[in-house]
């Protein structure tokens, strides 16, 4: 698991490969991971948007953004937290994601960019 905190924010990822939903023979392998978003502020934010920045091994890179996250713009409360499940796919066994998202605090009406830790999706037996 990797963690970040940003201006109050705790990230958090944890990684799995989805081997079930791979095909290493055609060039696919899936990943899911679980972030965990945790506000150690005294104000409440919401989760506006999103910007993901994703290689392969093989030095190709994609830019995703969006609005919100699996389709939700959720408002966490101080001290509360909010854990979703993703996916992305690679053209390698070997990769890694980075990005972040755009938050909004309405106590003072303000937005602040809150970073998300670069994580590494690895196919396990690259690991031996």
């Amino acid at each position: 698991m990797v963690t970040a905190i940003t201006l109050g924010v705790k990230i958090s990822v944890e990684t799995t490969y989805q081997e079930e939903h791979s095909n290493p023979a055609s060039g696919h392998f899936m990943f899911a991971y679980r972030i965990t978003i945790e506000n150690l502020t005294d104000y409440a934010v919401q989760l506006k948007r999103r910007q993901w920045f994703i290689f392969d091994s093989n030095g190709s890179q994609r830019d995703v953004e969006g609005e919100g996250v699996v389709g939700e713009q959720p408002v966490i409360e101080p001290g509360q937290r909010h854990s979703y499940v993703s996916a992305c796919n690679l053209n390698t066994d070997m990769g890694s994601m980075s990005g972040n998202y755009l938050m909004h605090r309405e106590a003072d009406n303000s937005d602040f960019i809150v970073d998300i830790p670069k994580f590494e999706l690895i196919v396990p037996y690259r690991l031996n």
